[in-house]
């Protein structure tokens, strides 16, 4: 399984609206500014996120977007699977396959389901507030450092 590069941008946008929001709105050109990336990939990417309630936009000469909910609110596991769809790393695991015809004699299913079970217990264990906490952390540390 590979995470694209829509699901990684879309992490970090959340994560650096939790940076930098605090409340307010943050333009679209800030954000791509900060994390390298192309405005006009991230207003897809900010797009997506924005109907499916995950962050809030608003127009005007001081609009933007902001997150709609407190970071903690938001796991890593929840961006991904908006932008991935599913996390399995075989089709036989996705939700609406069906049933495979091979599963009772499948010798790799349940390492397959392990490999499924791990990824959703870390991205499911992770904030967007935790990465926020981490960031800053390590933004202590390095500035204590100098």
């Amino acid at each position: 399984m590979k995470i694209s590069t829509k699901g990684r941008y879309a992490v970090r946008v959340m994560l650096d609206l939790a940076l930098n929001g605090g409340g307010e709105c943050i333009k679209v050109k800030e954000i791509a500014a900060r994390q390298g990336l192309s405005e006009k990939y991230l207003e897809q990417i900010i797009a997506v996120l924005n109907r499916a309630g995950y962050v809030k936009s608003v127009r005007g000469a001081q609009g933007g977007y902001r997150l709609a909910k407190e970071p903690e609110n938001y796991t890593v596991g929840m961006v991904l699977r908006l932008t991935e769809g599913s996390l399995a790393p075989v089709a036989c695991l996705e939700e609406d396959y069906g049933v495979c015809e091979r599963c009772d004699t499948c010798e790799t299913l349940q390492v397959w389901k392990d490999v499924y079970e791990a990824v959703n217990r870390v991205v499911d264990n992770v904030t967007i507030g935790d990465l926020a906490r981490r960031h800053r952390q390590r933004q202590d540390a390095m500035d204590h450092r100098a």
